[in-house]
């Protein structure tokens, strides 16, 4: 058996897999065996590095060192297929243990090599050879229900330190986020998971915002299943509802995503005009919307709305997606002059509320709780985390009278 390290970078493979590195005593469950041979597969550069049984910790350490390298934005997994092949050369027919990043590591390029890993090794030549597993890693959102927790003595935590000050300490005031070391990033009890292909691509979407990767599942944040959200989107049809007549005039539903919240209107009377930009998503909500009229699919963005003005309605909804940096004086040239606007408070705070202080052709004539905050499992069970509430705002356009 020989256990094989999956990472971005050299400095990972210390950060996050020092009890790999070093085996514990034989008999320790999962743990390595005395002696055990581990190789390093360095996904950055391509170099593949062996640590032969015979060889001390500092050794190992030492060969890790040098290639140790400055702040790299290019960083990045090679791929499913190239991966495959690395594993199956370093391996050549032998039984392995493979232990990479977490496809839920908040530093994306991280969590991007370990989905791939677990890809490569669910491809039909190697499907079912060989479990994956996964460092919980960098993951300041999400509580993990992990499946093995090796706590390091000071001995190995002194290790860990010694290296990072000896050969990492660029990586304590860089600038890129991707690879910059503070303490979360410097784990005294290293943690590690499987996950099946449905949870480990749920886990890695959930991560994602609105790009491809989101779309990578059906569902990426469970609004089908999850209490949180069906009450979140029950609260917002009900307040939709109230200030919106289905008579009163289309409701344009910007950034529908799959339909969560555009089934729930219709199943209230509502024509809605629902926009997605995302391509995949936007089959979907098609696929959702069915042939029954109630529903037209457009592919505009808020900019793209905004700049051309083509959807006129009762309302203008902007409902949970306002979180991308998109330009709030957008929403003047809407063609409406009303806005029914949801966030969570924080973001409601800081992004609205000072822009609403420079906005005077807009009045907020009602503000609503909408979901108090809630503690709620995701990708089932795997991890837990806070979801932060939602407050809907309602905009009215001031008159020239005014």
């Amino acid at each position: 058996m020989i256990d094989i390290v999956v990472v971005l970078r050299a400095e990972d493979a210390v950060l996050d897999f020092l009890s790999v590195l070093t085996p514990p005593a034989s008999g320790a469950g999962d743990a390595p065996d005395d002696g055990a041979e581990v190789h390093v597969l360095l996904a950055d550069s391509g170099e593949h590095l062996v640590l032969p049984p015979a060889t001390p910790l500092a050794g190992r350490l030492d060969a890790l060192a040098g290639r140790v390298r400055e702040a790299d934005e290019s960083a990045a997994s090679p791929g499913p297929a190239a991966l495959g092949t690395a594993l199956a050369r370093i391996a050549q027919g032998r039984s392995v243990r493979v232990w990479t990043h977490s496809p839920a590591d908040n530093r994306r390029s991280r969590g991007r090599l370990g989905h791939d890993v677990a890809e490569a090794l669910d491809a039909p030549a190697t499907a079912g050879s060989t479990a994956v597993r996964h460092a919980v890693g960098y993951s300041p959102f999400l509580q993990f229900v992990s499946d093995l927790d090796r706590p390091l003595d000071r001995e190995l935590v002194a290790h860990k330190l010694d290296f990072v000050n000896r050969h990492a300490r660029h990586l304590l005031d860089t600038d890129s986020p991707q690879h910059v070391l503070y303490t979360g990033r410097v784990p005294a009890v290293e943690r590690y998971f499987t996950a099946g292909p449905d949870e480990r691509r749920r886990l890695f979407a959930l991560l994602a915002s609105l790009d491809e990767e989101a779309a990578s599942v059906p569902d990426p944040w469970e609004f089908a299943t999850s209490p949180y959200e069906a009450e979140r989107l029950d609260a917002t049809t009900a307040w939709i509802t109230r200030h919106c007549a289905p008579d009163a005039g289309a409701l344009i539903e910007v950034g529908a995503c799959e339909g969560a919240l555009t089934a729930r209107l219709v199943d209230k009377g509502h024509r809605v005009e629902a926009t997605e930009p995302n391509p995949v998503f936007r089959s979907r909500l098609v696929e959702a919307a069915g042939t029954g009229g109630a529903v037209r699919v457009h592919p505009d963005g808020l900019a793209e709305l905004a700049g051309t003005r083509h959807l006129a309605g009762g309302a203008y909804l902007l409902i949970e997606m306002l979180y991308y940096g998109q330009d709030l004086d957008l929403l003047d040239a809407l063609p409406t002059d009303l806005l029914l606007i949801s966030l969570e408070p924080e973001a409601l705070d800081t992004r609205l509320r000072p822009w609403l202080a420079t906005a005077p052709q807009w009045e907020q004539i009602d503000e609503t709780v909408l979901v108090r905050p809630a503690l709620e499992t995701v990708c089932g069970g795997r991890a837990h985390l806070r979801k932060r509430g939602s407050t809907g705002v309602l905009l009215r356009r001031r008159s020239a009278l005014d």
